[in-house]
């Protein structure tokens, strides 16, 4: 499996009349020993369907193909989509979409290739000025979707799996856990892409589980992120908003949490417990 040093690497991207575009945050992963850490990661195996986002050259995209995996690659880019194909191995097991993932019909395409009650494995570089938002749609599919694998900016890997009480927790925090199990994996330095970004990224695994059962969804995450809105107020003060003071407080005393707790202090179960008393 070749992969390309930074000379190498703008070497064949000239040969495709590609430039890395700043705008679609094309940074390429070029370290080996980074890419096949990736692929064990998320314990690939033959037997595995892999929907891999933003591939760009395809370097990872070839382990993953190395390991007898068959490979979705969604790739925004159209000069690299049409580059991915001389991959392609004789079991054709790369199919490639030159789309925009947040566009991209993922339930639709993950159904034909996905056999009955088999599930994928996501892994991406992703945008990361586009993190958050493909984040948020990929965690809630526990139904097609086992796990995920994503390269993101460091200084948001730790706030995705943040402990309770520490500054770095927040309400996509409280969102990711609600809907899987995340786990920091490793750091990456920035030396290992090219061109060289500005921060350094780290790779998080989450293991997407079914979410707790509660009334309303979108009012449960309403009231989280009003909480954490106003952060540094005690929680009868940044949910005032919702409900009365006096509410707020009854709940946190029958909870035995805290009545001046801050949002920061509540894990998810204490949230849920007491999304679950203001709303009786």
């Amino acid at each position: 499996m070749p992969i390309y040093k930074p000379s190498e690497l703008r070497e064949f991207l000239e040969s495709f009349n590609i430039r890395p575009k700043k705008g679609l945050s094309q940074n390429f992963l070029i370290d080996g020993n980074i890419i096949r850490k990736i692929a064990a990661t998320a314990e690939v195996t033959a037997d595995d369907v892999v929907l891999e986002i933003g591939p760009g050259p395809g370097s990872l995209t070839e382990c993953l193909l190395s390991t007898g995996a068959s490979v979705i690659a969604v790739e925004k880019d159209d000069t690299l989509a049409k580059a991915l194909h001389r991959l392609n191995n004789p079991e054709n097991k790369l199919t490639v979409y030159s789309e925009d993932i947040l566009e991209f019909p993922l339930e639709e395409k993950l159904k034909e290739h996905l056999k009955p009650r088999q599930k994928a494995k996501v892994i991406a570089n992703l945008p990361y000025h586009l993190t958050t938002p493909i984040l948020i749609d990929l965690v809630t599919r526990h139904k097609q979707i086992s796990k995920l694998v994503l390269m993101v900016q460091d200084e948001v890997a730790r706030r995705y799996v943040a402990e309770p009480g520490t500054s770095e927790y927040g309400s996509i925090t409280v969102f990711l856990n609600f809907f899987s199990t995340p786990k920091y994996g490793f750091q990456v330095s920035k030396n290992c892409f090219y061109p060289v970004p500005g921060v350094q990224s780290a790779v998080i695994i989450l293991d997407l589980k079914e979410p707790p059962k509660v009334a309303d969804q979108d009012n449960f995450f309403e009231m989280t992120r009003t909480a954490f809105q106003q952060r540094r107020k005690m929680l009868r003060g940044s949910l005032k908003e919702l409900y009365t003071a006096e509410k707020i407080s009854e709940a946190l005393k029958a909870l035995k949490i805290n009545p001046q707790a801050r949002p920061e202090e509540l894990s998810l179960d204490n949230f849920l417990d007491l999304f679950r008393m203001l709303n009786e």
